[in-house]
């Protein structure tokens, strides 16, 4: 009995089972408070000022789905995909012509990669639509003779400018790829008797994938924003036919204003296609794959509906 009064402390109580539990106290962020606060005031202040200009926001609704609205956009994806095939094709050409061990054709990729990053691309589309000052007429020998202006095209322009700029970008992307694959993966499908094309297309190219995707997205997305330049020479795009709606409405500003909501949502929806497929290249190379919007919004979803109910 002596004994068990011992063991139950002085005053006759029973110790605790285990240590107290820490009441951990969060740091407060006033820093993030206060930028916060300036942020939503920089913000209310933005649509304060727009809310006070003379803007018909009336005509942006009216001309939204207008036919040359709509052709336009037609037209702006018709030369981005097609000046991104040129760009992808020409990028993977030159990519491995750089990283060849042949002098004459490594110097001519690093050339063409050299002028066509260095120089502007709405110089080179001015250069491309004004060569017919240069040359009267083009000729090809037995397969096509024309006149210059006839041939160059805004349309062929347009392409050209855009698709050959964007082979030289393309071909650094690539050439980032392929060097990013292990050597001995080369070395080793060498040594089972494939040749060097053959472990380009089944060993180098699939794994270079992982590299290339992410910023060949970002490609496409900026391509379809640059496609706006192919307005100064003449070819009737999305900005073009904006342009000329302003124009003919009285409504310039509002119509630039609905240009880019435009190119806001094509951007959206190439962004959301750029998301799912990094998440298909990365499988394999991470533990588990990033969640996909629904399932985050999901995720946030059940833990909210669970803290709710624990407060219950």
């Amino acid at each position: 009995m002596t004994t068990d009064l011992k063991k139950q402390g002085p005053e006759g109580s029973v110790p605790p089972s285990g240590p107290e539990a820490i009441k951990a106290i969060p740091v407060r962020h006033y820093g993030r408070y206060v930028s916060a606060v300036v942020a939503l005031a920089a913000f209310a202040a933005i649509i304060y000022a727009f809310a006070q200009g003379q803007i018909n926001w009336d005509a942006i609704p009216d001309y939204f789905f207008d036919d040359r609205i709509i052709e336009g956009v037609g037209q702006t994806l018709l030369l981005t995909v097609l000046s991104m095939a040129i760009g992808i094709v020409g990028g993977v050409l030159l990519a491995v012509m750089r990283l060849s061990r042949n002098p004459v054709t490594s110097s001519i990729a690093w050339f063409y990669i050299w002028f066509f990053r260095g120089t502007p691309v709405l110089v080179q589309l001015f250069v491309w639509f004004n060569l017919g000052l240069v040359f009267e007429y083009i000729n090809l020998g037995p397969f096509y003779k024309d006149e210059w202006s006839d041939f160059m095209t805004p349309f062929l322009t347009a392409l050209l400018g855009l698709g050959l700029n964007e082979a030289a970008y393309m071909a650094e992307i690539c050439r980032a790829g392929l060097l990013a694959v292990d050597e001995g993966q080369t070395e080793a499908s060498h040594a089972l008797g494939m040749s060097h094309s053959k472990t380009l297309r089944r060993i180098v190219i699939p794994q270079a994938m992982r590299v290339i995707v992410p910023p060949t997205g970002n490609e496409v997305i900026n391509m379809l924003k640059t496609t706006s330049l192919v307005a100064a020479v003449q070819y009737y795009e999305l900005l073009r036919n904006a342009q000329d709606i302003g124009q003919t409405s009285g409504a310039p500003v509002e119509m630039l204003f609905l240009a880019a909501t435009w190119y806001l949502i094509m951007t959206s929806v190439l962004s959301v296609g750029q998301y799912y497929l990094e998440r298909y290249y990365a499988r394999g190379s991470s533990r588990a794959l990033p969640a996909t919007p629904w399932q985050k919004v999901k995720t946030h979803l059940l833990s909210f509906s669970s803290r709710q109910g624990g407060k219950a």
